[in-house]
């Protein structure tokens, strides 16, 4: 047996899939669990827990169990690509004209002005079980991070709660758990940016799938283009050789971590983090050539003619 919803939840569509005897049941509870953290996270709610933080001017504030998870692991997320995804970039984001939430954002808006290299980074950070405390001045941002993280704590409860399987994917980042519908994993399509038949399929049981592109969330600022993926050592919106970057780990923030750090870093560079890492990806530069990292093969050999799970 198994159940599928689809809504709109963290600023993008979400689709639920369980199998199991209760997946019904399940995926009803998966919806609820995902709202529930969007209220708790999101930048752009003025009574979620994340705006709260940022208001707290560098104070300690108690935070749920759920947040203190989500800065801890944006925290190992800094830690593991060595400064190249940052969660305290908010400030940045916002001068490059992130404000608001995408759908609401205006095609053009007047500039304000050049962007600030940080002065703190997620190293500065302050926790204790229940509390965080933000250096001065500095704003949290939970971006692709947060999405991994939802995927991993309901696919984590789903599966304890008894069912048989469970994919996730919010805004196309896939995180999957035990039996697909019809096998004893998942096949995931790897899309293409630029044709409609997927790059790649992959067989995963356990795992997780994350995209980062600068393809898709554009805006102009003062008649220039930007994007939503900041480089922290410029304070400004990335340039890569690299259009789009998949990564599969064995769990969803990690993957959202990698994806990103492999387009900041570029092509060689990139493919050589996620080597080191243990992870798999697959990358499209600007000039449309793919490449993939040396275990990716790996997860190519497992896919199925089975239904797909698309990226």
């Amino acid at each position: 047996m198994a159940a599928d919803r689809t809504f709109r939840a963290m600023g993008t569509t979400v689709a639920v899939i369980v199998t199991g005897d209760h997946a019904d049941r399940l995926a009803d509870v998966a919806v609820d669990r995902i709202v529930d953290l969007e209220r708790r996270w999101s930048r752009f709610r003025p009574d979620s827990e994340v705006s709260r933080l940022n208001a707290a001017l560098g104070e300690p504030m108690s935070v749920s169990t759920e947040t203190a998870l989500l800065v801890d692991r944006a925290i190992d997320a800094w830690r593991i690509t060595d400064g190249l995804v940052d969660c305290t970039l908010l400030t940045q984001l916002v001068d490059a004209g992130y404000d608001r939430s995408f759908e609401l954002l205006a095609p053009d808006r007047p500039s304000s002005g050049t962007a600030l290299r940080p002065l703190f980074d997620a190293g500065d950070i302050v926790m204790t079980e229940r509390t965080v405390r933000l250096p001065p001045g500095v704003g949290f941002d939970p971006g692709g991070i947060g999405k991994g993280v939802a995927a991993d704590l309901v696919s984590d409860e789903l599966m304890a709660a008894g069912a048989a399987g469970v994919c996730i994917s919010i805004g196309g980042d896939l995180r999957v758990r035990g039996h697909g519908p019809t096998t004893d994993h998942w096949t995931l399509a790897v899309e293409h940016p630029h044709q409609t038949s997927p790059i790649a399929l992959v067989g995963v049981a356990d795992g997780a799938l994350a995209t980062s592109t600068t393809r898709l969330r554009r805006w102009r600022v003062g008649g220039a283009e930007r994007h939503h993926l900041i480089d922290p050592r410029t304070g400004d919106p990335a340039t890569s050789d690299l259009e789009t970057a998949t990564v599969i780990a064995g769990q969803g923030w990690r993957a959202e971590a990698l994806a990103k750090a492999v387009l900041l870093a570029g092509r060689r560079a990139g493919l050589a983090r996620v080597d080191r890492a243990g992870a798999a990806a697959i990358v499209t530069g600007v000039d449309r050539t793919t490449a993939r990292s040396t275990r990716f093969a790996d997860f190519a050999g497992q896919a199925s003619n089975e239904p797909k799970v698309t990226s």
